[in-house]
Order: structure tokens, then C-alpha cells, then sequence
């Protein structure tokens, strides 16, 4: 599946710059493409990039039938365990065990081998997604969240384990908040 979905995103971006490099003025001069035109091209090639990842994020949720809810930025999150304690709330100290995965199913991180983790909600330093995920939760929750590309690590990747524009999904339990 991934192979024709890139290769449908290839075929765009060839014939995307075949055009505008043929584009030429009457006099058969070749000219520089405007600033517009690059900038429509590479819209065009980012939103079927971002189409792509979302069919793919949707048909994974189908084949493992998971129940799950959509914010306006991407995210996509289920709630399988309901905790009791505060919720979560921005300038709070959130501790989490976690596990960290790639779509492909390869887990790549977790509180297992790298211990609690411990961020302030608000202030950056983890993932768009992730922050953004806690907010929903109470302390003894556990969720797991999908992270489309541009909520993770965007086009670099993480550097180490993670590649370039993967999706990755948390697995996780807020266990705790604290306020210093």
C-alpha cells in the first residue's frame, strides 16, 4: 500500500516540474517558475502526502477495530482505562509511563528501558501530539494515541529511531501530576 501511494506522490512531483519546466515563453526561452507557482506545486504534493498518511493511519485503525476519536489537528486517541485522580492541565508536571511504536508495529521506546517520563505540559520538548493528548486525561488514565507525522516528528524524524515522516503511536498511563 505504501509503495503506490508514494508512487502516485512521485508521479505528481514528476509531472509537477515536467510542466513547470516546459512552461516556457513564446520565444521557446525557458523561465523560471514564479514563487506562486513552486508554492502551489509543493502544496499540492504536501496535502496528497498528508491524504496519504491519513488513509494509511485509518486503515490501520480498521484492521486492529479500535474505537477511536479524532481531534481538528489529526490526533487520534482512545481512552481504554478511566482513572480517578486531577486532570491534566497545562504548567503541570506530567509523569507517564509509556511505549512508543512505529505504525509497522516496531516498538522503538518505553518507560520500561527508559524509565518514567516527565515533561511540563505547555512548554514544548516532546511531541505536538503527545502534549496535546495528555490534555485529555486524568491521572491513572491509560490511552494510546496515533501521531500523524506532522504531530510527531515531522520530515526529520527523531534522529535515532525514528524515521522521516513516520506516524507513531503511544501507548500510555498519566501517572501522575504534580504543580513545581
Amino acid at each position: 500500500m505504501k509503495f503506490f501511494i508514494g508512487m502516485k506522490i512521485h508521479i505528481f512531483l514528476v509531472i509537477s516540474a515536467f510542466f513547470i519546466l516546459s512552461c516556457g515563453s513564446q520565444s521557446g526561452e525557458n523561465r523560471q517558475p514564479d514563487r506562486k507557482e513552486l508554492q502551489e506545486n509543493l502544496l499540492g504534493a504536501n496535502v496528497m502526502l498528508i491524504d496519504a498518511e491519513d488513509q494509511e493511519i485509518r486503515d490501520f485503525i480498521d484492521r486492529h477495530g479500535w474505537e477511536m476519536e479524532a481531534t481538528g489537528s489529526g490526533l487520534r486517541y482512545m481512552i481504554y482505562h478511566q482513572g480517578s485522580g486531577p486532570k491534566a492541565e497545562k504548567d503541570r508536571i506530567a509523569y507517564l509511563h509509556y511505549s512508543v511504536s512505529l505504525i509497522t508495529g516496531d516498538q522503538i521506546y518505553s518507560s520500561k528501558e527508559d524509565g518514567v517520563r516527565q515533561f511540563r505540559i505547555g512548554r514544548g520538548g516532546v511531541e505536538s501530539g503527545l502534549e496535546e493528548g495528555i490534555l485529555l486525561l486524568r491521572v491513572g488514565d491509560k490511552a494510546r494515541f496515533i501521531l500523524p507525522s506532522h504531530l510527531a516528528h515531522g520530515v526529520p524524524g527523531d534522529g535515532v529511531k525514528i524515521p522521516k515522516r513516520a506516524t507513531i503511536i503511544y501507548d500510555i498511563e498519566l501517572v501522575d501530576i504534580t504543580s513545581n
